[in-house]
This record gives C-alpha cells, sequence and structure tokens, in this order.
C-alpha cells in the first residue's frame, strides 16, 4: 500500500492499516494465511516454486465453497451475478 494516498484521494475510499500485532483485527488475511500453509508451511521460500505452482494453489484456495456464499465457490457465485447483471 506504499501509494494509499493517491488511492484514497482517487477514489474518497477510506484507508485503514491494522495495528501491528493484532491478527484479530485481520481475521480474512489470517484465515487466507492458514488456507495457504496447508500448501507451503511457514517460512517457505516462495521463490522455489514455479508461478504455475502458485497458481494452482491460488486456483484450488478460490475454488473452495465459503459459507458467505451459501458454500458455493466463488467462480459459481460470481456467474450468478453476471447472469443477473446481463454481463
Amino acid at each position: 500500500m506504499a501509494e494509499y494516498q493517491q488511492f484514497k484521494e482517487e477514489t474518497t475510499i477510506p484507508v485503514y492499516f491494522c495495528d501491528a500485532h493484532s491478527p484479530w483485527q485481520r481475521g480474512s488475511n489470517e484465515n487466507t494465511n492458514g488456507l495457504i500453509r496447508q500448501y507451503f508451511p511457514k517460512g517457505t521460500n516462495l521463490d522455489l516454486h514455479s508461478p504455475e505452482r502458485l497458481a494452482e494453489v491460488a486456483a484450488k484456495i478460490n475454488a473452495r465453497p465459503r459459507e458467505l456464499r451459501n458454500w458455493e465457490p466463488s467462480q459459481t457465485h460470481f456467474d450468478r451475478l453476471k447472469e443477473l447483471a446481463h454481463i
């Protein structure tokens, strides 16, 4: 977020930074870290993995069903939204 100030001014969206050492303030991030650690243990050097492997893991995580979306994968949910919006 090096350019957060410019983002804030151009979008008028407020920017919030969590306090250091306060994981409860960024639950979604911490949850995603946990999902990533199922594939790469903490401390893993991701430079040692190919871009294809990283993309594969990202696709698997992104395809997981989410309670927020009635246990549907994100893509299914977004496809339905596109249909409703006639995009």
